[in-house]
């Protein structure tokens, strides 16, 4: 089954180039452009993409704010950004909005594709100069013993937790684990609720933040 995709992109030069890209891909079905945020909250329920590719600076609602809203009324949907902005208020907004992950557009096409499917399984693909930003913001924030909420998790869901601040998805961390699918799908749902986080991104930052990594 091909991955459902969304372009949203206010430049049509841009959103041409990413269909040309992505038709070369067989695991990728673009089914749905727009060219500002609103106009992806209205195709969603009529197409039901499973990623959506987004860009950041768009006319009547932008990236951001679009970003929040699927993540509150389509949580099934993940949204990987795609833009030329790297600034720090860019990348952590979107992030806090519950983006899956963030490139920016010199991607090379491979690298795109990848993401994109990556995205699609769950995992988290973030540029390199983004991931640089990321780790300086959690190098200037609290340190691991002022998480005290990390301290209502079992040693289960600690692991769990670990396996998940690599990126990867619920089953790759059940393959890891010796554990169900299902069974990790209910311990990220716990893990969520008991970090007061909103989604994997925001975990797996925290866990970043705490120093946890796979043993």
């Amino acid at each position: 089954m091909s991955i459902r995709v969304v372009l949203a992109d206010d430049q049509m030069i841009v959103l041409e180039g990413l269909r040309g890209i992505l038709k070369t891909a067989p695991s990728i079905e673009v089914v749905g452009v727009a060219h500002n945020g609103a106009e992806v909250l209205e195709l969603i329920p009529k197409v039901e993409p499973d990623v959506v590719v987004m860009d950041l600076k768009m006319p009547v609602m932008n990236g951001v704010q679009a970003t929040h809203a699927i993540h509150e009324q389509f949580p099934e949907v993940k949204v990987l950004v795609l833009t030329t902005y790297n600034a720090d208020d860019w990348v952590f907004e979107a992030i806090r909005a519950g983006a899956s992950g963030y490139l920016l557009k010199d991607t090379p096409r491979e690298g795109l594709i990848e993401a994109i499917e990556g995205t699609a399984a769950g995992k988290t693909h973030v540029d390199s100069d983004v991931a640089g930003k990321l780790f300086d913001r959690i190098a200037q924030t609290n340190p691991p013993s002022e998480l005290p909420q990390l301290d209502t998790l079992s040693e289960r869901e600690l692991d769990v937790l670990r396996h998940l601040s690599a990126g990867l998805s619920n089953a790759d961390i059940a393959d890891q684990l010796a554990l169900t699918e299902g069974t990790v799908r209910n311990y990220v749902s716990i893990i969520l609720a008991k970090l007061d986080v909103r989604d994997r991104t925001q975990a797996a930052l925290l866990a970043q933040r705490a120093g946890l990594t796979p043993h």
